[in-house]
């Protein structure tokens, strides 16, 4: 499953750094919110742009297709969905959100096995990023226990443009849900992390409490 998600996460970000994209359907002046079916929504400020998930999902979904050697592994290809793919900025910062649907995969990711998942997640960012630094955490929202991980790094041949790369993981009754970013500064990381995120019936709450990271 690693190998899948670095493959996945791989195109995703390569593809979205230089890209223009059209922008979210506002839900408020300031804010742009997503809602998925599944059970939870998250909100970015209005100046990030949405790409085209559709299609680099299935360039994702086909270039890690060809790496997975057994039935297990292509079917949890199939199944890895990213419903926001979200830019912004000069030099560009990278939100993707992944999302493993349980009645797709055949099983559901259990509580123990939640750090497993991001961190899984997190080495996927290892394929298109030199990494260094990673601290991990664990906090609550709500009734939802999540898991991340802060590290630092740039891309793979491009030392110039530092970036902060933060994960932040959390288990629904139906998925297991994935936020990533890439933050060329400060201020799109605490977009990252401010972004409003409801769970199932849990009132709305950010991403990331601050101070999630302190020792």
């Amino acid at each position: 499953m690693r190998e899948l998600l670095a493959a996945f996460l791989l195109t995703h970000v390569c593809t979205t750094l230089p890209a223009q994209a059209p922008a979210f359907a506002a839900s408020e002046p300031d804010s742009r919110a997503y809602s998925d079916p599944l059970g939870f929504s998250y909100s970015l400020p209005a100046e990030w742009q949405v790409a085209d998930t559709h299609a680099s999902s299935s360039a994702a979904k086909d270039r890690a297709a060809g790496n997975a050697s057994i039935g297990g592994e292509k079917k949890g290809m199939e199944c890895l969905e990213a419903p926001i793919t979200a830019r912004r900025g000069n030099p560009a910062s990278v939100i993707v959100e992944v999302l493993v649907p349980f009645d797709c995969f055949g099983q559901a990711v259990t509580q123990e096995q939640l750090p497993g998942f991001g961190a899984d997640v997190a080495a996927g960012m290892r394929q298109s990023a030199d990494i260094a630094n990673p601290m991990q955490t664990t906090y609550t929202l709500g009734s939802h226990h999540l898991w991340a991980q802060r590290s630092t790094g740039n891309l793979k041949g491009k030392p110039d443009t530092k970036y902060t790369i933060e994960v932040a993981c959390g288990l629904l009754k139906k998925a297991a849900v994935c936020w990533v970013v890439m933050a060329a500064d400060d201020a799109a990381l605490a977009d990252f992390e401010h972004g409003a995120v409801t769970l199932e019936d849990d009132p709305p709450a950010p991403l990331v409490p601050a101070g999630a990271f302190k020792q």
